[in-house]
């Protein structure tokens, strides 16, 4: 195990933390979020050309999605979709992964703040998703457009690309998809062998499973066990694991279902690391060589992609055609 990750089990261990399913959701929302902003407090954002705030309309309502234009625009588009098991995390908490995204992959970045559950149970979130990564298309079109997640956010973001692949509005070139949650039996060895005392719970995944989904008729649809519906015709792939995760084992069997259906994958394992190391990139070398080398795979599969039709311009402006959007700028200059 990385000795860093390996410190901040022992902290936990002398000072453990009361399990979110003890706590309500404000809570567990305030506590996530803090412990995000800590991870991110000593470490240098990467720079990007400008961040804006929007909300568009969904079909429950209204959601905001903050857009990262990047320094160096290399006409690609990332949909991202936030991890917290669909309950927590924000445009906040992944501000910097974002920020790495668009600056590594030269990539305008559509980060999605969908309504979260249990305010919002499924399908809320999964429907936000959707109406953002067409509304980035159509905002930004002519671009390679990867889905993108980590954790509860890679669950979402397979279910956008298994719905796209159905109904057609979008056209991926790949989708990302970071230590997912797959299967809601939570049945795996690993779930056995690292759901206490590793930062993640296996407890506590269930809690925010029945947040999420908690009529359980609904665990078997193919957007929440994606390891049981058809697989075939998803984009590429890049799929990242971590050794010490409670859902280390959901992601290496989805990784294979996917090559057997016929899915060009790339699966890369975080060795020696735990659940949610795109959060710790700022504070832990391992998790940011990590973060780095899955971003590597996806800037393979975004070259050896063909090019998308119709390329819109390099400056990455809205389309004409765009939705009507309250616009809030945060930046119009380049941060760091």
């Amino acid at each position: 195990m990385d000795r860093f990750i390996r410190a901040l089990i022992h902290w936990q261990a002398v000072d453990p933390q009361a399990p979110a399913r003890t706590l309500t959701v404000d809570q567990v929302r305030r506590r996530y979020a803090e412990g995000a902003a800590n991870s991110h407090r000593d470490a240098a954002s990467a720079p990007v050309a400008a961040v804006t705030d929007r909300r568009i309309d969904g079909s429950g309502g209204g959601f905001g999605v903050r857009t990262y234009q990047p320094l160096a625009d290399r006409d690609r588009l990332v949909t991202y979709l936030h991890g917290g098991g669909w309950t927590v995390g924000d445009v906040d908490t992944h501000d910097g992964v974002c920020r790495r995204i668009a600056a590594s992959l030269g990539a305008v970045v559509v980060s999605v703040d969908y309504r979260r559950a249990p305010e919002h149970p499924y399908p809320g979130p999964l429907q936000d998703g959707i109406v953002a990564a067409e509304w980035a298309a159509g905002t930004f079109p002519g671009r390679a457009h990867v889905i993108a997640g980590d954790s509860a956010g890679a669950g979402l973001a397979m279910g956008i690309a298994l719905h796209e692949r159905d109904h057609r509005n979008v056209e991926f070139s790949a989708q990302l998809l970071v230590y997912p949650p797959t299967d809601p039996d939570m049945k795996s060895s690993s779930m056995r062998a690292y759901g206490s005392g590793y930062l993640t719970d296996v407890d506590d995944l269930r809690w925010y499973y029945e947040q999420y989904v908690p009529d359980p008729r609904h665990r078997s649809d193919p957007a929440i066990d994606l390891l049981r519906g058809d697989l075939r015709g998803l984009p590429p792939t890049v799929l990242g694991t971590a050794e010490f995760d409670p859902l280390h084992d959901e992601g290496v069997e989805l990784a294979a279902r996917l090559a057997t259906a016929g899915v060009a994958v790339e699966h890369l394992e975080g060795p020696g690391l735990v659940h949610g190391y795109l959060l710790l990139a700022g504070v832990v070398p391992a998790a940011a060589g990590a973060t780095t080398a899955v971003l590597d795979a996806l800037e393979r599969t975004l070259t050896a992609a063909p090019a998308p039709p119709h390329a819109a311009p390099a400056s990455g402006g809205p389309a004409t055609s765009a939705p009507t959007l309250t616009d809030a700028p945060r930046s119009a200059a380049p941060s760091a």
